[in-house]
């Protein structure tokens, strides 16, 4: 009955949000073209970045032989990572490789048949939308969207065109996640109480890129390009390349960090929102002109949406003034805890037969256990190919030919992209943040929340 329910909100979800749903739909446009297996697949990059050049590079690399792919085309508005990305890409795959200055010529010119997009955060979903609607399937990093504006098209866009997009949540293709994931959803963890996520680092230099905004001129760019559907603002090169400090270019540590995590709270609960958000952040540290905080906490509350579900309450804290970068997510049930840092299932914490016995109900007690398949986490964006994403790269390239679903499908990005935004209004407006699912709209004080 829970899983009909969940069913349920996740098709009212996407009714909300302007798709027609049918069982049908998907799978008749997305299997008009399957690429054969001995068809080589072109790849595009859109945005050479440093997460593009640190990670998905060096994944890409594990797997493009053995499934047939290529890179043939990079796309930047910046002249000097336009030609670092054909120059490196040339020596990875030893032929030349053509420099786009914008999408328009990358799709125009139909010279790929899939692409990464790994640009500022809120040009996610925008870059998304091109690229499904010329026709191209797409790795999408998160966050996928910072406005529900953004979200809602780019969730219609991409369903309605069928391609395969594989939403940057790498934590969705590590085998302790799936571990995780199959234990909760069995039933043998109890209903999940309580979620608590951290991510804390101490790095003055995060985010910031203070020798390239001295390279950077507006005549080697795009400016209007790049702002897509913000707001006109005056061309500032801390904006155009440290704009995970800026809002509302980026929400910064909710979209950057607290993304990744939520998502696996949305995955194994079958969620796909909180129905309440309160949170509070500060620029408390770094006074460098930043407009992003360095610190913030916030409170979710999941449900109880009826009488067949249970509810549970969510923390994220982060921090950039102190603090080792070892993320942790530890989810608790009655029973016990499962700690996704250390792998394991333990009863820590569980009712045990001294406070059951007192009032004459039955311990509960979850086992010792490892995970299964484990993979650590690796935190950093330029981490020369970790585990998680290049699963999680290979797992697109699969998809990309066989035209199944793949592990981050564009619902992933749609709800933390919701949790995101609800962060986001709550820390600014310093108000309770709610989700109509009527209209798909983020709410503060009765009002849909706007940048």
């Amino acid at each position: 009955m829970k899983n009909s329910r969940r069913n349920f909100i996740k098709q009212t979800t996407l009714a909300g949000a302007g798709i027609a749903v049918s069982k049908f739909a998907f799978s008749a446009s997305s299997y008009k073209r399957i690429i054969g297996a001995n068809d080589r697949v072109r790849v595009g990059v859109v945005g050479f970045s440093d997460r593009h050049r640190g990670s998905h590079m060096p994944c890409f690399m594990n797997h493009y032989k053995e499934l047939n792919f290529d890179v043939v085309a990079v796309s930047d508005l910046w002249k000097k990572r336009r030609e670092e990305g054909t120059a490196q890409w040339k020596e990875k795959m030893g032929h030349d490789i053509i420099a786009c200055r914008n999408n328009e010529e990358l799709y125009d010119k139909k010279l790929a048949d899939a692409v990464f997009i790994s640009t500022a955060d809120f040009q996610h979903a925008q870059h998304a939308i091109e690229a499904v609607k010329a026709g191209f399937d797409a790795y999408v990093e998160k966050p996928f969207a910072e406005t529900m504006e953004d979200n809602r098209a780019a969730l219609k866009a991409v369903k309605e065109s069928g391609k395969i997009v594989q939403i940057g949540s790498q934590r969705r293709s590590g085998g302790n996640y799936h571990a995780a994931n199959d234990f909760i959803k069995s039933g043998k963890f109890g209903d999940i109480k309580m979620v608590e996520l951290t991510w804390n680092v101490n790095q003055p230099g995060r985010w910031r890129r203070p020798e390239l905004v001295a390279q950077l001129k507006e005549e080697d760019t795009d400016w209007q390009r790049f702002l897509l559907n913000r707001p006109h603002d005056d061309f500032d090169p801390r904006k155009y390349l440290e704009y995970r400090l800026f809002w509302p270019y980026s929400s910064g540590l909710p979209g950057q960090w607290m993304s990744h995590q939520i998502d696996t709270v949305h995955w194994f609960s079958g969620l796909p929102h909180p129905r309440s958000v309160v949170a509070n952040g500060g620029i408390y540290m770094w006074k460098d002109g930043r407009k992003n905080w360095d610190t913030i906490t916030a409170v979710f509350d999941y449900g109880p949406l009826d009488d067949l579900t249970t509810g549970f309450q969510v923390t994220f804290a982060s921090r950039m003034d102190n603090g080792d970068e070892n993320p942790a997510e530890i989810y608790y049930s009655n029973g016990g805890e499962l700690n996704l840092n250390t792998n394991k299932v333990s009863p820590r914490g569980g009712l045990t037969k001294n406070f059951a016995d007192a009032m004459h109900m039955q311990p509960n007690l979850l086992p010792e256990m490892s995970l299964e398949s484990t993979e650590k986490v690796v935190t950093s964006a330029n981490t020369g190919g970790d585990a998680l994403t290049s699963n999680h790269v290979r797992n697109w390239m699969e998809c990309v030919r066989s035209r199944k679903q793949p592990n981050a499908p564009v619902e992933a990005g749609y709800s933390h992209s919701i949790a995101n935004m609800m962060t986001t209004a709550a820390a600014h407006t310093g108000l309770k943040a709610t989700f109509d699912a009527a209209t798909q709209n983020v709410m503060v004080g009765g009002k849909v929340f706007k940048y």
